[in-house]
This record gives structure tokens, sequence and C-alpha cells, in this order.
């Protein structure tokens, strides 16, 4: 398995495409799946701190498609740090984190019956219930991987911008520390690694800059 990495100060650097505020611009949906192989219900979305800073989620949710804040509550990861990923998933967290060999410091909310399908679309609300992120997905319609059995990876490029399209599917041994589960599955729950070349750093950064010099003017 890879170990988490801290990727607070790429996260800064990103400030300008994302929300203004450092808790809008924290949190993202890095990874999916929304079945395990065979279609036994082993799904799971992964979000990850991507910001500069700690961000407390007492009060934060998840919900699917049909879009109601509160329906499942994050409450329970409590403060996520800078590069730390969380797990919501259907099986019981005792289970899931036995499956994919995940230690006690992964923060995993189990039993979530906001249940995801081939089609469908992943949203996560702050504590006043404004989106913070989604991604919509349809390997038959909008194109990216089918992800069951199989998760999909969100590319650092891609992150907020709602292009399941261009997600990866995570193959064993890959840039993103892809392994398989205990149950056949393949995928990277628990860990984000995504950190790009230090060119597109530079290019994130002077794009901020001037940004923030809009916002001033």
């Amino acid at each position: 398995m890879s170990s988490k990495q801290t990727i607070g100060a790429v996260g800064l650097t990103m400030g300008f495409a994302f929300a203004a505020t450092s808790a809008m611009g924290a949190i993202r949906i890095t990874e999916w799946m929304y079945n395990g192989a065979g279609g036994t219900a082993r799904e799971y979305v992964e979000i990850t701190n991507i910001g500069g800073s700690a961000i407390d989620l007492t009060g934060w949710s998840f919900d699917d498609n049909s879009r109601a804040p509160g329906s499942q509550s994050l409450s329970n990861f409590g403060i996520l740090a800078v590069g730390e990923s969380a797990i919501i998933c259907e099986p019981t967290e005792a289970a899931f984190r036995s499956a994919w060999s995940l230690s006690a410091s992964i923060k995993i909310i189990g039993s979530n019956v906001n249940n995801l399908s081939r089609a469908d679309e992943i949203n996560i609300y702050d504590a006043s219930n404004n989106l913070i992120d989604r991604l919509t997905y349809d390997d038959q319609t909008i194109g990216g991987p089918r992800t069951q059995g199989i998760s999909g990876n969100i590319k650092f490029t891609n992150l907020g911008a709602n292009a399941a399209n261009f997600a990866i599917a995570s193959v064993a041994a890959d840039a993103y520390g892809s392994y398989a589960s205990a149950n056949g599955d393949i995928g990277n729950p628990g860990s984000y690694s995504d950190v790009p070349a230090p060119g597109v750093l530079a290019l994130a950064a002077a794009g901020g800059a001037i940004a923030a010099r809009r916002r001033r003017a």
C-alpha cells in the first residue's frame, strides 16, 4: 500500500481554480467505485483535503444525485488534516477496513445507504449546506471508466472540475498505489498521491496571482 502524501503546498497554489474560502477550496472528491466486482455491494467514495490547512468536517454531508444536503453525515470524520483522505462506503467500517487492509488511522464512515449506481452523482456539502464538490459520472454517456470492481481516480488537474470522463481506472501497482482488496476489487482507498509536476505548480501559482489582482481591482 502507498503511504499518505502531504500535498498542502500543492493545494495552496491551486486556490485560483477553486472557491475563495479555504474550506471550499480544500476538500475534493479524489476516487470512487460504484460497486464491487460481480455486483457485490462494496462501493466507496474518497475525499481528500488538498488545501493548506486542516478542515473540520463537523456538519458536512454527502449525497448522491438526489442532491439533498444532510443525507449522509460526515461529522464523524472530525478534522481532516492537510493531505489526509477519508472514505465513505457502503460496507461497515470494519468490513471495508479489513478487505483493504487499512490501518486504524484511515478515517472511514461505513454503512452508507445513499447508494451509488452505474450512472450517478457524488455531492459533498459543508456545514452550511453549500455544495463543495460534485462528480457526475456515467461511463455510457459521459465517458470515463466503468467503476465496477475498479475504482476511478481523479487527476489533480481535474479536481473540482466535475470531469468524470477524464478519470483514470485503477490498475494494480499504478501511480496511485492501487492494489487488489481481499474481495478482488482494484483501488487505492485512503490515500491520494497524484502530485503534479513542478511546471504545473508554477502555472497554477501564476494564475492565482492574476486572479488575486483582479479581485482587488
